[in-house]
């Protein structure tokens, strides 16, 4: 049996002083780590060391000391992702096994860390939307796949070894210089780019000699030019007749080419708006013409409602930060998603192309998402209930999509899972939403805008599969049984839980009949068994978790088994003796439980 490291432990606790957080205050409280299982929110632990510290979402502030981490020598992940956190950022050099660091989305400043340099086994650099000055380092660790540095203050040439990441991790740096930007790194005649800090001011002694220097080898450089020249002239003119007599075949054939392409530019500046069945029923005209009303911003980008005129009401998604995508590729990936067909799937109606814009046309579910049925209006008198029944009934619609996805042979049948990608049409049938949508995305993109890449083994391995979506559905079922928001739909602003941590927690020191949602109290029974296939979607290890068509066999059984029993809402279940068995998150098998549940109202 291992314990936490007493110096873990102080490190921690000077964490949580420094942020002073009322959330960490309560939380981050006792021994961090108990074997392989933390009682502390964001901490994980292996053999009672702690091997992730993962705070998102929190605004935490403060100033973090830069030998905050020095004590966590078994630390493999860390993420501070969207708070305000400022001052410099920590000294690695004492955490050898990290994998993955992401402090994006704070306040950071100063330069990027020299000892990030020496840490061989980094996979995953996340540091955008800081205020980080200074040039980026020379990064050389093979294993580093994912890399991101975009809107800081960062100046001076990309590293050669960086060069093959995406354009995007570098943007919002206008001092940046060198591929893949677009700005070119201006070099000086001491051979220093002139972008970059190193360049020296003009009266200081290093610049003096440098220039003494670079007259002398002027000299000899300007009788090779000389020289050169002379001999270009001669050639040229050998070649001249020559050129000359197919000057005006090639001339007529560059005009037709350049003609050609004129045509395909303005053909992707205009854009056209393209429908997944015949006729589509409306023009791009009338859809500029209808009246629009926002619906909110997703993890790929604005949601609008269109009322046409005299027609249906669409939602219109304006994609951002996609991959570069050609009007052909575009159009194959959405025709592609739009032959997925399913009662339980939000139909692709059509998009729209141009150079600027690229937007899905999709139907418009008037009851809204998930998120909002569960957790809108909780404390106004006017908030319908939501029943067991209704809740039953959404586990199932989702988990039937997610099995139809799941038969394909996708790596990734859907990757951002969450109750707000869940809508409920006029009849309450859910509706999953923003499906397959990974191939849109580059690497960096994903990481911070799907569900999927949030998975332990993501975080732990850098690997994601169709297991993912299963830990993805069982925090989405954990947050119909509970009504508690989860750390992976909070919006923001919001705090969420990560749940699965929690429901150990409740069971661990008997507070089990508190993990329910009190709307739901009298169906203990279905409640029971859809909380252990909650549990067992969020192992750890996706090799513990079953596969999603085993999933719906198990919704489908509870279902089933709740229609013979004829149970309705409101009846009370009296206290029944229920067991239940732990994941590896849970220190020991669950202890046995009673539950009582409070005849309704109603």
């Amino acid at each position: 049996m291992a314990d936490s490291e007493p110096k873990e432990t102080e490190a921690l606790f000077a964490l949580k002083d420094t942020f002073n957080n009322s959330f960490l205050n309560e939380h981050w409280n006792g021994l961090p780590c108990f074997e392989n299982t933390s009682h502390w929110y964001g901490i994980s632990c292996i053999n009672g060391t702690v091997t992730g510290v993962v705070v998102e979402n929190f605004r935490l502030s403060g100033v973090i000391k830069p030998d905050a981490l020095f004590n966590l020598t078994n630390l493999e992940v860390i993420s501070f992702m969207n708070n305000s956190i400022s001052g410099n950022i920590m000294d690695f050099s004492y955490n050898p096994k990290l994998v993955s660091t992401d402090l994006s989305y704070n306040k950071f400043s100063g330069k990027i860390p020299p000892s990030l340099l020496s840490l061989n086994h980094l996979l995953n650099l996340q540091l955008e939307s800081n205020n980080l000055s200074g040039t980026v380092p020379e990064f050389q660790q093979k294993s580093l796949r994912s890399f991101n540095v975009s809107y800081n203050n960062l100046e001076g040439p990309i590293p050669p070894f960086l060069q093959s990441i995406d354009p995007s991790s570098y943007q919002g740096n206008p001092k940046l210089c060198g591929f893949p930007t677009r700005q070119i790194c201006i070099i000086d005649p001491t051979g220093v780019p002139a972008n970059s800090p190193e360049n020296q001011p003009e009266d200081s002694p290093q610049s003096k000699k440098k220039k003494k220097g670079f007259f002398k080898q002027s000299l000899v450089v300007a009788i090779f030019v000389l020289f050169d020249v002379i001999v270009l002239v001669l050639v040229s003119y050998l070649f001249f007749v020559y050129f000359k007599k197919t000057k005006s075949n090639k001339k007529s054939k560059e005009k037709n080419q350049e003609t050609v392409t004129q045509e395909r530019g303005r053909e992707e500046e205009r854009g056209e708006l393209s429908f997944m069945e015949e006729g589509g029923g409306f023009s791009l005209e009338e859809l500029l013409r209808a009246s629009a009303e926002g619906l909110g911003k997703g993890s790929f980008g604005s949601c609008y409602k269109a009322m046409l005129e005299g027609g249906p009401c669409v939602v219109v998604k304006r994609m951002k930060d996609l991959n570069n995508f050609s009007r052909e590729e575009f159009g194959n990936q959405v025709r592609g998603l739009a032959q997925l067909k399913h009662p339980n799937l939000l139909p692709i109606l059509g998009y729209y192309y141009s150079k600027e814009e690229k937007l899905l046309l999709l139907p418009y579910a008037p009851h809204g998402n998930l998120y909002d049925r569960i957790h809108g209006y909780r404390d106004s008198i006017g908030r319908i209930r939501f029943k067991w029944r209704s809740r039953l009934s959404v586990a199932q619609g989702v988990a039937r999509a997610m099995a139809f996805l799941h038969s394909d042979s996708n790596a990734l049948p859907h990757g951002n899972l969450k109750s707000t990608n869940v809508l409920l049409s006029a009849n309450d049938r859910p509706l999953v939403a923003d499906y397959s949508l990974s191939p849109f995305l580059a690497l960096p993109s994903a990481v911070h805008r799907m569900v999927a890449y949030k998975s332990p083994e993501y975080l732990h391995r850098r690997k994601i599969s169709p297991k993912s979506d299963v830990w993805s559905f069982g925090y989405l079922l954990l947050e119909l049984l509970t009504g508690k928001i989860s750390a992976h739909s909070a919006l923001p602003g919001t705090t969420g839980v990560d749940l699965p941590v929690w429901v150990n927690r409740a069971v661990r020191e008997e507070w089990t009949a508190e993990i329910f949602d009190q709307e739901i109290l009298g169906a203990a029974e279905g409640l029971v068994q859809m909380l252990r296939v909650a549990m067992s979607c969020c192992e750890r290890s996706p090799e513990k978790r079953p596969e999603m068509e085993a999933v719906l066999a198990e919704v489908e059984e509870i279902v089933a088994s709740e229609a013979t029993d004829g149970a309705e809402e409101g009846e009370s279940a009296g206290s029944s003796e229920v067991s239940f068995v732990g994941t590896s998150e849970s220190s020991a098998s669950w202890r046995r439980a009673s539950v009582s549940e409070e005849r309704d109202d109603e």
